[in-house]
C-alpha cells in the first residue's frame, strides 16, 4: 500500500511503499541518491547504483524501503522530512520522461517567460513553481471562507452574454449559433440580478478583457472573485471589502508560510487601513513625494507605488482604500456621490503599490439606471433582462471584485501576472504562441 511522503516521519524503522516524480539524481560511486515528490512532500531517496541504472528527472517510480532518521550533520532543515531519508530495496519505473529540455533540478527555474509557458506541463512541476499555485488555492479557500462569514450565497454565473458588461470595445464578440454574442467581461450583471434573491452573494468566475496591449499586469482572461451585498450603504461597503481583503491575505499567508519564506516574502502588515479620495491621496502625493498629479483624474502607477509606501510607514499597512473616482470613468451602474455627482461612490484597493480590488455602491433606483445607460449612448434595450431586476424592486446594494493573478502575483512579488496564471491567454498566446510561424 501506497504511503504518502509526509506521512514516512512517523514511520522511522518501518518499510514502506512510495510513489511519485524523480525531481533530481545525484551520483556518489556506488551509491545514488534521488530527491522523490509526491503531493505531500519531497523525501532523499538511498540507493545502490545498479537498482537506480537509467532512471532520471521526471520519471515517475515506486520505491519500496525503510525509513531512516539521517545523522544530525546530515539534516535538511529546508524541506519538511529533513530529518529522514529512505533507504532503498526495490525501485520500479512507472513511467518513463524523456531527456528534459532543462534543468528542473535547480531550486529556482531561471528560464525566460516565452519558455516558461512554452513549456507550461513540464514547468508547472517544478516545486518553486507548483507553490505559486499552491498559494492561489489558498487565497481561493481564503476568499470564500471570508465570503461564506459575511452570509454570502456562492453562485455560478454565465461567461457567455447578449451584451457587454461595461461598454466599450474591448470585447470578444462570438458566433452563437445564428447570433452574435459576447465573452463576458464581467459577472457584474448576474451578480446584481442575484441580489433581490439572496441579498449576499459571492463568485469565482472567468472574466475577459480583449485589451489590445501586452503589459506585467493585464490577462485576456482572468479569474474574478466577486462579492455583492444587499442592504448596505457606503461606509459598511468599505468596511466589508476591507474585512474580506484582509481576512483573505491572512488565510493564504498563514496556510502557506513555508511558501511565502521561499520567495522571500516580508509578512503582510496588517495595520488600519487608510482611506482616502482620490484628491486626498493626490494631496499626500504632492507633500509627501512634491509630485503634483491633482489635475489627474486618476492616481498614476507611480502614485500607487507611493501612496502605498506611505501608508507602510505611516499606517503599518500594506493596504489604501483610494474613494472617489470621477463618475464618468467609472460603469454606468456606478452610483454618483449625493453631495457631489461628478465623483462617484466607487473605490479602489492599493495593496503593496497596486489595485487589486474595485467595486462601488450601485445605482439601485431604475430611473436613474436608465438614465445613466442613455447618457453614455448605451441601448437600455440591450438590457432588458438586467433592468427586470431593478424595475421589479433593488434595495441599496453595492459589491467589490477582486483579481484573483493579480492578487496572486502582488502576494508573492512576481514580475509579471502571467507566472500567476497557469495557462496564460494573453494577445500572443493561447497555450501555443500565436505568432508562431
Amino acid at each position: 500500500m501506497r504511503t504518502l511522503i509526509i506521512d514516512c516521519i512517523e514511520k522511522i524503522g518501518e518499510t514502506v511503499e512510495i510513489s511519485g516524480f524523480i525531481q533530481t539524481r545525484r551520483d556518489h560511486g556506488k551509491i545514488v541518491f534521488l530527491d522523490v515528490s509526491d503531493r505531500s512532500g519531497m523525501i532523499q531517496v538511498v540507493i545502490t547504483g545498479e537498482k537506480a541504472e537509467d532512471v532520471h528527472s521526471q520519471d515517475v517510480v515506486s520505491i519500496t524501503g525503510k525509513v531512516q532518521k539521517r545523522p544530525e550533520n546530515l539534516v535538511n532543515k529546508n524541506i519538511s522530512t529533513g530529518e529522514i531519508e529512505l533507504s532503498a530495496e526495490k525501485l520500479e519505473v512507472l513511467s518513463k520522461a524523456v531527456e528534459l529540455p532543462f534543468d528542473m533540478g535547480a531550486k529556482d527555474l531561471d528560464l525566460q517567460l516565452p519558455t516558461l509557458l512554452d513549456f507550461r506541463p513540464l514547468t508547472l512541476r517544478h516545486p518553486k513553481i507548483k507553490q505559486i499555485f499552491k498559494v492561489q488555492a489558498a487565497i481561493l479557500e481564503g476568499f470564500r471562507k471570508a465570503a461564506t462569514d459575511l452570509d454570502c450565497t456562492e453562485i455560478v454565473v454565465p461567461t457567455i452574454a447578449a451584451s457587454s458588461t461595461e461598454g466599450g470595445a474591448e470585447v470578444f464578440k462570438i458566433d452563437y449559433y445564428e447570433h452574435k454574442a459576447f465573452l463576458t467581461q464581467s459577472p457584474q450583471l448576474y451578480k446584481q440580478m442575484l441580489v433581490p434573491v439572496f441579498e449576499r452573494v459571492f463568485v469565482v468566475t472567468k472574466a475577459y478583457r480583449a485589451e489590445p496591449s501586452v503589459t506585467t499586469r493585464h490577462l485576456s482572461e482572468i479569474t474574478q472573485l466577486d462579492c455583492e451585498i444587499g442592504f448596505i450603504e457606503f461606509p459598511e461597503l468599505l468596511d466589508m471589502l476591507e474585512e474580506v481583503a484582509v481576512k483573505t491575505i491572512k488565510f493564504a499567508e498563514e496556510k502557506c508560510e513555508d511558501a511565502l519564506k521561499e520567495f522571500g516574502v516580508e509578512n503582510v502588515l496588517f495595520g488600519k487601513i487608510p482611506r482616502l479620495s482620490v484628491k486626498e491621496a493626490q494631496d499626500v502625493i504632492l507633500k509627501e513625494f512634491d509630485r503634483d498629479n491633482r489635475k489627474e483624474k486618476d492616481l498614476t502607477p507611480q502614485d500607487e507605488i507611493d501612496i502605498c509606501k506611505w501608508a507602510r510607514e505611516k499606517h503599518s499597512s500594506d493596504f489604501v482604500t483610494i474613494t472617489h473616482f470621477p463618475t464618468s470613468a467609472k460603469p454606468f451602474y456606478t452610483k454618483p456621490d449625493p453631495k457631489d455627482p461628478e465623483y462617484s461612490l466607487s473605490y479602489d484597493l492599493l495593496f503593496r503599490g497596486v489595485e487589486v480590488l474595485s467595486g462601488s455602491q450601485r445605482i439601485n433606483d431604475h430611473s436613474q439606471l436608465l438614465e445613466s445607460l442613455k447618457s453614455r449612448g448605451m441601448d437600455p434595450k440591450n438590457f432588458e433582462m438586467y433592468l427586470q431586476a431593478f424595475k421589479y424592486g433593488m434595495p441599496p446594494e453595492g459589491g467589490f471584485s477582486f483579481g484573483l493573478e493579480r492578487l496572486t502575483m502582488h502576494l508573492l512579488k512576481l514580475s509579471n501576472v502571467r507566472e500567476a496564471s497557469l495557462f496564460p491567454r494573453d494577445m500572443e498566446r493561447v497555450d501555443i504562441r500565436l505568432n508562431q510561424k
